[in-house]
């Protein structure tokens, strides 16, 4: 393993000088002045209790009010909602400092005599770092941009509020997701994403094949020994790895060639699926399900209480006692053929009719939820016919019914499934089953599905970095 470092004379901050009494330059005396202050995050100066020190800030410029006497600034590097103040002498002005610039400024931290913040730094040296042109610059200082505005620009709304919100709150779940299953006990397992497998059963896949590659006369026109395919699913690893591990989980991407382009629907996206050996009940896995939606969220709340506020209080007003009904409440548990005979005793006109044997379209399972009461709700039990041919038989007259189980979410529908085998009668398949087979079953969330219901967003592409979909541009 080796280490190349670079420099480059457009950074002159990358060098350090070991001798600041030998550098007779203005420029290198400022740069020793910086390496002398301590880089800082603007979260931490913003929570810091201590005055007096200084320190360096590196972010962008969220906004400028020039003065006779003082300049002031607002400075964010991504490490919070709130921006720091920054203020400095009037002769720091110059004509690049302007809105969406980036800048790196040093200073001393001083106690702020405003209430919004306990602390602002008061500069002795602005740098900028990346000129930027407010007139051309898509978004606008002080104004509110709608999320539809945002989304036509992928590389760039990363450096509005709501979506940087969005992206901490996004690694924060991520974090609280692995720590769940870590404290309980699973091993995760990275799966490939590159198989031969189609999980769902549906054909929507994205073949995998090198480019250039399109030679007529070899006998075997794959890369592999059959055709792959980007993978929909990471279950059939689970499964296998479920016959070491008493529990496993992976979290990765997964695709699905969908020809959609609509609000619920993503080319790409993220699942996170779960397997359990030694265990025949569907109360084991509902309680991974509810354990893991809450645990994560009590996080999420925690851990980014201002970024979550902004999406409950100015995209979705009211949303936070949606979620705190669902962390308070146990989910419901009704069966397929109760969830059947509340759709059709029901007044409303659904687009798809609902006879018992039918397949729950989202249109079904929203209005369960909220006929509920708007808390998550669990449906058991769904017909034989709809499930796998491993799916434990219930044996029951005169429906006949498998032991699965989805979880429904409020504004979502299903956020939560029991997994489908892609073995079919395969002979990996059937080596599992021959060979210290155990009772087991699993499930896949979607994570973009999950923090669309924590957030009230309705659009799945608000939720995701970079949305992937049908007839999209790529970065």
């Amino acid at each position: 393993m080796s280490f190349t470092l670079q420099w480059s004379a457009a950074f002159p901050s990358a060098l350090f000088c070991r001798c600041s009494s030998r550098c007779s330059s203005k420029s290198f005396q400022r740069h020793c002045n910086r390496t002398l202050s301590e880089k800082v995050r603007v979260s931490d100066a913003l929570s810091s209790k201590e005055t007096g020190s200084n320190v360096r800030i590196q972010g962008w410029v969220r906004s400028v009010r020039p003065q006779k006497d003082n300049l002031f600034l607002h400075v964010n590097d991504g490490s919070s909602l709130q921006s720091l103040q920054v203020v400095a002498s009037s002769h720091l002005n110059t004509r690049d400092l302007t809105f969406g610039c980036a800048v790196d400024i040093t200073g001393t931290l001083e106690k702020s005599p405003s209430k919004r913040q306990n602390v602002e730094l008061r500069a002795r040296h602005i740098e900028v770092v990346g000129e930027c042109n407010p007139v051309d610059f898509p978004f606008k200082i002080k104004e509110r941009h709608s999320l539809e505005y945002v989304r036509q620009f992928p590389h760039l709304r990363c450096r509005t509020n709501a979506f940087s919100s969005l992206l901490r709150i996004r690694s924060e779940a991520t974090t609280a997701i692995q720590s769940f299953f870590r404290d309980n006990g699973y091993v995760q397992i990275h799966t490939p994403v590159i198989t031969s497998n189609d999980c769902e059963g549906a054909g929507e896949l994205f073949q995998v094949e090198p480019a250039g590659h399109n030679d007529s006369d070899d006998p075997n026109p794959h890369f592999f020994s059959v055709p792959a395919y980007l993978t929909v699913s990471g279950q059939l690893h689970l499964e296998v790895m479920a016959g070491a591990f008493s529990a496993v989980y992976t979290f990765g991407p997964t695709f699905r060639a969908e020809n959609s382009q609509s609000r619920r629907h993503l080319a790409e996206f993220y699942m996170v699926e779960a397997e359990i050996a030694f265990t025949e009940s569907l109360d084991d896995l509902m309680k991974v399900m509810e354990g893991l939606f809450k645990a994560a969220t009590e996080h999420v709340l925690s851990s980014c209480a201002e970024d979550v506020e902004l999406f409950h209080k100015y995209i979705a007003p009211g949303h936070r006692d949606q979620v705190d009904l669902m962390l308070k409440r146990k989910f419901y548990v009704i069966s397929y053929t109760e969830a059947i005979d509340i759709l059709k005793s029901s007044s409303q006109n659904f687009t798809i009719s609902t006879e018992w044997g039918c397949d729950l379209q989202t249109e079904h399972e929203k209005f369960l939820v909220k006929h509920c009461g708007n808390v998550p709700v669990f449906v058991i039990n769904y017909p034989y016919e709809l499930k796998p041919f491993y799916a434990r038989d219930n044996q029951d007259q005169p429906n006949h019914t498998a032991a699965a189980v989805d979880l429904l979410v409020p504004g979502v529908g299903e956020l939560c499934e029991l997994e489908k085998s892609p073995f079919s009668h395969s002979n990996t398949y059937l080596q599992l089953r021959e060979f210290g087979s155990v009772p087991h079953g699993g499930f896949g969330m979607g994570f973009e599905r999950y923090l669309q219901c924590i957030l009230g967003l309705h659009n799945i592409k608000d939720v995701i970095p970079f949305a992937r979909f049908s007839h999209s541009c790529l970065l």
